[in-house]
């Protein structure tokens, strides 16, 4: 089934306390698309700059299931970029820097030929382009959005709006405190669920994630990853986002048992992002490579794909 998904195109920097990369391919549409690719063809919209290497579309060339129609290249503006310094626990890290460069800009055009996506995944931005690019989908079965603190803080109304327009978000547990105050992961989907959408993912780090739906609960354990395995957490989510979202393209179905196994899938996808530098460990890996991974996680975390 079709998926579709907006969000950001970067050139990331990224330091970690034993090595370092310098403007590799980053952002959250980036991110999520390759996740997606494994399980269904993806189709992206996002702009770039005139400052954009040209290696870094050949390396979203290099996942045969993205489609980069509504990539939106614009010369003479710049690349979003971001610069970010991960700790010794590498669940802290410090930003450096954001240019947010193109993204300050009109959002790209949504090509004719996408127009008929059934599956819709508002990667993170402001609600009202999000909002505005979900009008775009006139036959979509499915539109699920993420969120940050950001726009919790500085845009409430606006993410009211679009939470009344969506059915389902996707956020952490400490964006999920701030939106609705409640610091338990379930009471607080469940309050946000009263603003619109049918279900709610909450990540939880180390502790793996939560879905509430109005058919139930679900929790998935997190990939029990060794220090060593931890190289770069960049993306982590996006990609946890991407395949969640592809699984359920792919199944053409969101009952709480279908998100409850895409969720598993989000999870493999993520432990794997996180092994190398940006996207070099999923250009690496094959579908097959991650079902390897997925019996393991089924293995050592008694997750079932019945």
């Amino acid at each position: 089934m079709s998926l579709v998904v907006t969000g950001t195109i970067g050139i990331d920097t990224v330091y970690t306390p034993t090595d370092r990369r310098e403007r590799i391919l980053g952002g959250s549409a980036a991110y999520f698309a390759a996740g997606a690719s494994f399980f269904t063809p993806t189709r992206l919209v996002a702009a770039v700059g005139g400052d954009w290497p040209r290696q870094h579309r050949d390396i979203l060339e290099s996942f045969g299931g993205i489609c980069l129609a509504g990539l939106e290249a614009r010369t003479t503006a710049q690349t979003f970029a971001w610069g970010g310094r991960y700790l010794e626990d590498v669940n802290c890290r410090e930003t450096l820097f954001t240019e947010v460069g193109v993204v300050a800009d009109a959002p790209p055009a949504v090509p004719a030929a996408y127009r008929d996506s059934r599956f819709v995944f508002l990667g993170n931005t402001h609600p009202s382009v999000q909002r505005e690019f979900l009008q775009s989908f006139p036959r979509r079965q499915l539109a699920v959005a993420d969120t940050m603190n950001l726009w919790i803080d500085t845009a409430r109304p606006e993410l009211t709006m679009l939470l009344a327009e969506v059915d389902g978000l996707v956020l952490n547990d400490g964006e999920a405190a701030m939106l609705t105050g409640h610091r338990n992961a379930v009471t607080a989907a469940r309050a946000i669920m009263e603003m619109g959408p049918r279900f709610v993912i909450v990540k939880k780090g180390e502790h793996g994630a939560v879905l509430v739906s109005h058919d139930g609960l679900a929790a998935v354990p997190a990939w029990p990853a060794d220090e060593r395995q931890v190289v770069d957490p960049t993306g982590a989510g996006d990609s946890f986002a991407g395949g969640l979202m592809g699984w359920v393209a792919h199944r053409g179905a969101w009952d709480i048992q279908t998100l409850r196994h895409a969720m598993q899938w989000g999870t493999v996808v993520a432990s794997m992002t996180i092994e190398r530098f940006g996207l070099e460990r999923l250009q690496e890996i094959s579908r097959e490579d991650l079902d390897l991974r997925m019996a393991h996680f089924r293995a050592i975390s008694g997750a079932n794909l019945s």
